[in-house]
Parts: C-alpha cells; structure tokens; sequence
C-alpha cells in the first residue's frame, strides 16, 4: 500500500472519481457534510481508498507572506475581485559577529517588522474593507482563508488585532509555496479552492 496526497480542481472531481473505480474497480463511498462541503471516502474493490476533502468557501481570502514579499487576494467563483502583491527586502544572512551582528540583527528585525505591518494593512484593506469588526457572514467578508509562505511571519500576521475576524475562518495552509508574486497567488487560489485527496493504493497507477 502507498499512501499520497492529489490536490484536484473542483470541476475535475467527478471526472477523477471516474478514473478511480477504472483503475482499482466499483467502489462504495460514504459522505458527511463539513463546513468545507461534502467529504467523501470510498472504498475500490481492490482494496485501494480514497478520502476527499474539499474547500468550497466563498468568498476566499489568501494571504501570503515571506521574506522577499507578499501577495493578498479576496477571490470570488474562483476568479479575484480584488489583490495586492508587492515586495520588501529583509535581510536573510547573518553578519560578523559582535557589534556587527548586533546591529544586522536590530535592522533585520525592523525590516521584518515592517513587512507584516504593511501586509496587516493590505490584509484589513483588501480583505475587510478596512473594518476591523465586520459582522459575521458580512457580504464580500472572506468565508475561509489560505495562507502560505513563511509559516512565522504569517503568524505575527494573523495575530494583528487588526485581522481578529480572519482568525475564526476555517484555513488551509500552503506553507511550500515560494516567494508571493501574481503567478504564486493565482497558484495558491487554484489550490486552495482544490479537492484534496488521500489515495491509498493497493497497486499505485497513475492519475
């Protein structure tokens, strides 16, 4: 048996579950609705199982933030209303010690400082139209959130008193995505609204 993770464009869904009872033979499925939409585990007659977990909110917020820059989008049907991508440097690389690290140290956390600032801002912007208490199941307020890139930084976002609303969106997480540039968000987009599938495979085959 080998287990793996498919991330799969909600439209193709059903057209992947088609290829499945091809390649390991009938299947019987059970569903149970989440706040996500309706997560469905089958079982092939090979033995082989599958266990899809969708992320149907809308509207979808994404935040992405690392080092060399951010990228925020509120996207409804899949397509974005509204983003903003930008850059900003924060040294990475440490310097010679003493005074000198010291002084690295203090700019590069200023530097850091500075990036969440600016995407807490663009955040409570694009996301919230700039309220910071809007109420729940506001028109054009996010539903659910992905968030990616530097896992620490997008904490320190997260935790803006700014952003409180953001925190009780169900979230997931593309912390593997590089740095946020206008391909990177769409990318997240795509796969943030994908229906993500644990296959197990009695004989792996291809998808």
């Amino acid at each position: 048996m080998t287990t793996r993770v498919i991330e799969v464009d909600p439209e193709r869904f059903d057209r992947w579950m088609a290829g499945f009872a091809e390649r390991h033979g009938p299947y019987d499925a059970a569903e149970e609705i989440t706040p996500g939409g309706v997560v469905v585990s089958a079982r092939a007659a090979d033995g082989s199982t599958v266990v899809a977990t969708p992320f149907t909110f809308d509207p979808l917020g994404v935040v992405l933030v690392r080092r060399g820059g951010y990228a925020v989008g509120l996207a409804r049907g899949g397509a974005f209303t509204e983003s903003k991508v930008g850059t900003r440097h924060v040294q990475s690389r440490t310097a010679a010690g003493g005074w000198s690290q010291q002084r690295f140290a203090r700019r590069r956390g200023k530097q850091a400082d500075e990036l969440v600032d600016a995407v807490v801002g663009h955040a409570r912007r694009v996301l919230l139209g700039d309220d910071e208490s809007p109420p729940a199941g506001a028109d054009g307020i996010p539903k659910g959130l992905v968030v990616g890139g530097d896992r620490a930084l997008v904490r320190e976002v997260l935790a803006a008193g700014a952003l409180r609303a953001l925190v009780r969106l169900a979230t997931r997480e593309l912390y593997d995505l590089p740095d946020p540039r206008r391909d990177v968000l769409e990318t997240a987009l795509r796969r943030g609204r994908a229906v993500r599938l644990e296959l197990t495979e009695s004989t792996p085959t291809s998808t």
